[in-house]
């Protein structure tokens, strides 16, 4: 039996997806009119750059993507260029939530309307995006990737979590339940 090399990773998307459908919610409240908390956003931003981007997309884009360049797959014109395009366009829409939240918090009005927009583009972009890593570019990995990468790929994905700050995972896990809660 090959050793799997993405159920980590998948696992991972659970909490992301949990931060989506919080800002999901408070995006549809903000444009009602009923929810103000701008401090959500910019922690948002913070779950979204730390956890996803530099801990999760790290491993995605150091270790997964670049094992299945090194074993055939084309990086250009390929689902890992396309992974990385995304990637790309998430941090966008990240940059302009956050310019638009720390405005608001401090007190300039008319921000809701680029939080909202930017909050919803992120949300919506990478969920799909999970999706179609979880259904299409991991089993692919799973299949494609042979047994004799697959420690390697896992030492790197060890090497990746210790570099990164102690107690991140928590921490961000304790962010999420804590705007669960309300």
């Amino acid at each position: 039996m090959k050793r799997d090399i993405t159920q980590r990773l998948k696992d991972e998307h659970q909490l992301i997806l949990r931060m989506l459908a919080l800002l999901e919610k408070n995006a549809r409240l903000t444009e009602a009119g009923s929810f103000m908390d701008y401090q959500f956003y910019l922690d948002g931003v913070d779950f979204i750059r730390n956890y996803a981007d530099r801990f999760h997309h790290a491993k995605e884009e150091d270790v997964l993507f670049e094992a299945l360049v090194a074993n055939g797959m084309p990086r250009a014109n390929s689902p890992v260029a396309a992974m990385l395009m995304e990637h790309d366009l998430g941090r966008s829409y990240v940059k302009a939530m956050e310019e638009a939240a720390g405005k608001a918090l401090k007190g300039e009005p008319d921000q809701n309307d680029a939080i909202v927009a930017n909050a919803r583009g992120y949300l919506e972009l990478l969920r799909e995006h999970i999706s179609k890593e979880d259904e299409i570019l991991y089993p692919l990995a799973e299949r494609v990737l042979p047994e004799s990468v697959r420690d390697g790929i896992a030492e790197a994905y060890e090497r990746a979590e210790a570099a990164a700050q102690k107690g991140l995972e928590e921490h961000y896990r304790a962010v999420v339940e804590k705007y669960e809660k309300g």
